[in-house]
């Protein structure tokens, strides 16, 4: 009785003479310990990625299989992988450290969101050795589905892309492995995970709710892109999770290339871009010879306005010409015009030139691939920058800039004014078709400036010598038996794991629109005002019409009559030239059979627009360029630019040299001049009876405006050689 006494007193003692114990978790893991193993047979796009998020959180990354032939198979055809746990099983074995941690990892589609010490945290919680990402849907063996183990809350399927232990855990869970590399890794891993005594030995537990690992397959729905602080991360919604790792296994390589656009904080509100300049490829300082050779392929597959625009552009381009060669594919016969005279004036200029025209029987399908060839078979390309007609390169030095950005495929983003259209898609719907992805409107209206891996670019891009000769190399890449070639193409570029690019870091130009071209005038870029007024403007109005309204530049060389630049050379030119071409000049008589009533009091040598079908083009010029001036001028008085008649007259000393005094039949009167006196005519000129005031010397594509009745009575002085063409405009 006495002894146990004493034994309980001692222990009371020794509770008092000892701290009590604690059941605290252990320290944090080092983040020394873990290692990153990873499987890389080439450096492809996606292997670059993977790696620059690795090393953007600072993870120490080993790649096994470097040079080795993939034998594993992919993710579109049968069960493959056993490489990577022959590759790892190899590696474990080197490793003695029993407390090292591995990351097991896939690279060409995986991103790290976060880094090894919020990883090693969330692995140290789960309690177990060995964790695997969890995937909701089972792969390969459905028939294996009600071995798993139930969970409580999340995912109960193994994902083989990504798993993290402790290197003892690691041997003993490869150790039975001797399978082919062609054999399934997931399916080796499932069975020791559904196997419970080997599930309890190696101590193996899966992260069901997507706090390690996120794999996207069968989990669309479930992940955001999450902006904060300025960082960008993935977000499981339906756990309210923050994943370190986010996988596109299976068939989502389109969704983890759109988050890899954000994620490893690629580009954030606050940074903007934040790799755009990396890896650069500066031409700046080089020699005109130490330029990279480039074979520029130009397709022309339909009638396209401005086609003559485009090769002066194409001349213009900013890069040595003794670098450049031209491919030139023409379907078109309307277009050897244009492609002549560039060849007749610039071919030498360039080191070589190719042309497939019309007669010669080439498909757009063929002519793509002979393109690419020209530069496979050129030791010297090391791009081809492939241009449709349709593409507006306002900037001259778009070929060196997509060149500096260094990517293998790289396109700059062109816009339809106006409209949302660009030539690239954000996404893609599930039978491969348009769908717009989240970001896109901030992208093509400029809130978002970068670089992005999309799925589908076209009309123009360059593309890498490198990538044509190896993932590119196939002669079919534009064939398909249900996609049109252009989608057909990216499909197969994708399929190779190479990233198509675009870039909006700077203004590259716009698209043309082809719809409703017609080739039945001499120039038919002159009826393009309503499709592509954009491009109309640039070609046939002033360049100091712009400065009208801000500018005092309108001139007033007699009372209430106002002198301003409206027209360009080209488009005095083409004007005459149509006219010219159609030929059926009136014959200056008082009887008029074009007009309502049949008798024109005061008649000129002339042909109305509506005679070449350009009544309403002409009066969609009047209400954008000379209503807004005779406002400007005319304070308080609206106008539509209604008229009766619109007409070009012709002045020749042997025809009718000038025109007698008159009052118009409108509110207002314009005159262009349409050629240069003391060049194309002697004479002429305009004389205000009223004020006594003429105008001698009316200039090229400058207009005369004034009211047409009471005040302002006048007269055509004559022409006294050569040929004076105006077109004259009355209007209410």
């Amino acid at each position: 009785m006495k002894t146990e006494t004493l034994t309980l007193l001692l222990g009371l003692l020794g509770l008092t003479a000892f701290p009590p114990l604690r059941c605290e978790p252990k320290g944090s893991i080092p983040e020394g310990k873990l290692l990153v193993l990873t499987v890389a047979t080439k450096e492809t796009d996606g292997f670059k990625r993977f790696m620059r998020s690795a090393r953007h959180f600072n993870y120490t990354v080993k790649v096994l299989g470097r040079g080795e032939k993939w034998n594993g198979g992919d993710y579109m055809s049968a069960p493959g992988g056993g490489q990577k746990v022959r590759l790892l099983k190899s590696a474990l074995a080197d490793i003695k450290e029993e407390d090292k941690i591995i990351l097991f990892i896939d690279s060409y589609d995986v991103i790290f969101s976060s880094g090894p010490k919020e990883l090693l945290k969330k692995f140290q919680q789960t309690k177990h050795k060995v964790v695997f990402s969890a995937e909701t849907l089972i792969w390969p063996d459905r028939h294996l589905e009600d071995k798993h183990p139930h969970v409580r809350e999340g995912k109960r399927f193994l994902g083989a892309g990504g798993f993290i232990g402790y290197v003892p855990n690691l041997k003993k869970m490869v150790s039975d492995w001797s399978g082919e590399d062609n054999d399934s890794d997931q399916l080796f891993y499932t069975k020791l995970y559904i196997n419970p005594e080997k599930r309890k030995s190696i101590n193996i537990t899966l992260d069901s709710k997507c706090r390690l690992f996120q794999n996207l397959h069968g989990a669309l729905d479930e992940v955001v892109l999450k902006f904060e602080d300025g960082r960008v991360r993935a977000r499981n919604v339906l756990y309210d999770t923050l994943p370190v790792i986010v996988h596109g296994n299976g068939p989502t390589k389109l969704q983890i290339n759109y988050l890899g656009n954000y994620i490893s904080n690629v580009w954030t509100f606050e940074t903007g871009c934040t790799v755009c300049n990396e890896d650069m490829r500066p031409l700046s300082g080089l020699k005109e010879s130490e330029y990279p050779g480039v074979v520029i392929g130009v397709f022309i597959q339909q009638p396209t306005p401005f086609v003559s625009v485009f090769f002066e552009r194409l001349l213009n381009l900013q890069y040595p010409k003794n670098r450049l060669k031209l491919f030139i594919y023409n379907q078109e016969p309307h277009h050897d015009q244009h492609i002549r005279s560039f060849l007749e004036n610039h071919e030498a200029d360039y080191q070589a030139v190719k042309l497939i025209g019309p007669d010669e029987d080439v498909d757009p399908i063929t002519s793509r691939n002979v393109g690419f060839d020209m530069c496979r078979d050129d030791i010297d390309c090391e791009y081809f920058f492939s241009v449709d007609v349709e593409v507006v390169l306002k900037n001259d030095k778009t070929l060196k800039i997509l060149i500096e950005l260094n990517k293998p495929f790289i396109a700059p983003m062109l816009t339809k004014p106006g409209r949302l259209w660009t030539n690239f898609w954000g996404a893609l719907s599930a039978d491969g078709y348009y769908a717009r992805s989240e970001d896109y409107v901030d992208i093509v209206q400029g809130r978002r400036v970068g670089i992005w891996n999309v799925p589908y670019v076209s009309q123009v891009y360059l593309v890498s010598a490198d990538v044509l000769r190896s993932e590119l190399k196939a002669d079919d890449l534009f064939h398909s038996a249900t996609l049109d070639a252009d989608m057909a193409f990216c499909s197969k570029v994708r399929d190779q794991g190479v990233f198509m690019f675009v870039t909006n870091m700077h203004t590259f130009g716009r698209v043309l629109s082809t719809e409703n071209y017609q080739m039945n005038h001499l120039h038919n870029d002159l009826w393009q005002i309503f499709e592509n007024p954009v491009d109309w403007e640039e070609r046939y109005i002033h360049e100091n019409y712009s400065k009208i309204m801000k500018d005092n530049i309108v001139e007033t060389p007699c009372p209430d009559v106002y002198w301003f630049p409206v027209f360009t050379e080209v488009a005095c030119k083409h004007l005459v030239e149509e006219m010219e071409n159609f030929g059926q000049w009136s014959g200056g008589g008082n009887v008029d059979k074009r007009i309502q009533g049949g008798y024109e009091n005061v008649p000129t040598i002339d042909i109305h627009m509506n005679q070449i079908n350009y009544e309403k083009e002409w009066h969609k010029f009047l209400l954008e360029y000379v209503a807004p001036v005779t406002e400007k001028m005319f304070p308080g008085y609206y106008t539509r630019a209604q008229f009766d008649l619109a007409f070009v007259v012709r002045y020749k000393p042997d025809e009718q040299p000038f025109l007698r005094p008159h009052h118009d039949a409108s509110t207002f009167t314009i005159n262009i001049a349409l050629n240069q006196v003391g060049i194309d005519y002697e004479g002429g000129g305009c004389r205000f009876l009223r004020y006594n005031c003429s105008i001698r010397a009316p200039r090229k594509g400058w207009a005369l405006m004034h009211p047409g009745r009471l005040t302002h009575y006048h007269e055509g002085l004559p022409t006294t050689a050569g040929i004076k063409s105006t077109q004259r405009q009355n209007y209410n």
